[in-house]
């Protein structure tokens, strides 16, 4: 039995990035920086990737998709569209955070990934299950994700995924340390004429 064919795709940073795996072995890899505009290019980006290597989307085992923590949007594009493409095909879809992968690119246990305006989030699984947003980094040894690059992190989250694909996987949820940074309306909601 051959290993599974997995794709694996984030967009929870200034970037749309894909990667196709079968096993340890990296087929495909795509990034492109973009700062807006992943939701119009993530499908293009994929069918890129597996047309390189003349496949089909019904080749594929699973899909691994980066949860975070990083952009709300983002984070939200790229799951939604994995939990579509994963209902649409009948196949698996794992969701794999930063932290996961820079401890397997790192070899640590505490891990952290830059926030906005200076912070970390950070993570040490051996005191918390939850990440938490620090003002600044640790002064113990931990991974930071920014060492690694986003196509380390993208051929991570589809090994990853490969590994953990089965038909028991729930739903990938997004990783979110803090809320948003946008408020609600304050203001009352237009009333609908009938």
């Amino acid at each position: 039995m051959s290993p599974p064919l997995v794709l694996g795709f984030d967009t929870s940073g200034p970037y749309c990035a894909a990667a196709l795996v079968r096993g340890d072995v990296v087929l495909d890899v795509r990034v492109e920086d973009m700062a807006r505009g992943q939701a119009e290019r993530l499908i293009g980006l994929l069918n890129d990737c597996l047309a390189a290597r003349n496949l089909q989307w019904s080749d594929l085992d699973a899909l691994g998709v980066g949860i975070g923590p990083g952009n709300f949007t983002g984070i939200r594009i790229s799951i939604s569209a994995a939990r579509g493409l994963g209902l649409g095909l009948g196949i698996p879809v794992v969701g794999v955070s930063l932290f996961e992968t820079t401890q397997r690119l790192s070899q640590w246990t505490q891990t952290g990934v830059p926030a906005p305006r200076g912070q970390v989030y950070y993570l040490d699984p051996d005191t918390a299950v939850t990440p938490v947003l620090l003002d600044r980094a640790p002064t113990s040894d931990f991974a930071l994700s920014s060492a690694h690059s986003t196509e380390d992190h993208v051929r991570t989250i589809a090994a990853l995924a490969g590994k953990r694909a089965d038909a028991s996987v729930p739903p990938p949820k997004p990783l979110y340390v803090k809320p948003p940074d946008a408020a609600p309306a304050r203001d009352a909601p237009p009333r609908v004429l009938s």
